[in-house]
């Protein structure tokens, strides 16, 4: 049997496709142009990307290399400034600016700054460090409370370390000792004893096998806490 069609859906078809071929003649210039300006976008972000971007990682990924090497042997002075061939992490900082090989140099950085004593550089370097590493963040923010501290700004500090902690709870190896810092800076520096003690419950809750669970367990006692982890 022979399929009959139906008048109104060729009539709808029909009208459709007048509207795309009347929009086309009216708007064709325009959609070229548009087309035109995303292929030079994507061109231009590659070419920025391959020719010019990519270089400057790898020319501040070779720099670095003496200073890492300066900051394993802890020559923090030489690692931060150089050795006068060699580049230090302020150079890195400087010179290659908007590489991820400058934003790890902040890390590096305020690390050597704190080694030296300097806590108000080594707070202004971590600050301006960010990555998506979450071990290597919550160590970023470990330092920079270590750095609040030393500068005693307490609040900032505790709020730091705390930050530590929370940032990647998996790491059953930092993470309760960034968390037990916390108590303890709150417990023996602030002398917040509501903050310390649920704290020490913290680490004592989420970290039970750990060594940090044990102290937490010795610091609840002397202030008077003595339940027993579940």
């Amino acid at each position: 049997m022979a399929e009959q069609k139906n008048p109104l859906t060729e009539e709808t078809n029909a009208g459709v496709l007048e509207k795309l071929q009347a929009f086309w003649a009216a708007y064709s210039k325009h959609l070229s142009i548009v087309s035109l300006v995303l292929v030079v976008a994507v061109a231009g972000w590659f070419a920025y990307q391959q020719l010019y971007q990519q270089p400057r990682e790898n020319k501040a990924l070779e720099a670095m290399f003496r200073a890492e090497e300066y900051y394993r042997k802890d020559s923090a002075a030489l690692a931060l400034n150089g050795d006068g061939q060699n580049l230090g992490f302020l150079k890195v900082i400087d010179r290659f600016s908007g590489t991820d090989a400058a934003n790890l140099a902040h890390f590096y950085a305020g690390s050597c700054y704190i080694k030296l004593g300097d806590n108000t550089s080594a707070i202004a370097m971590l600050e301006k460090f960010s990555t998506s590493s979450k071990g290597v963040q919550a160590r970023a923010y470990k330092l920079l409370g270590d750095a609040y501290a030393d500068s005693g700004k307490n609040s900032d500090a505790l709020a730091a370390y705390k930050k530590a902690a929370y940032h990647f709870k998996k790491d059953e190896v930092n993470s309760p000792d960034y968390l037990f810092t916390a108590a303890y800076f709150a417990d023996q520096v602030m002398n917040n004893t509501k903050e310390a003690i649920a704290l020490y419950e913290e680490v004592r809750e989420k970290y039970p096998r750990s060594q940090q669970s044990y102290d937490a367990e010795k610091y609840l006692a002397r202030l008077g806490v003595y339940q027993s982890a579940n």
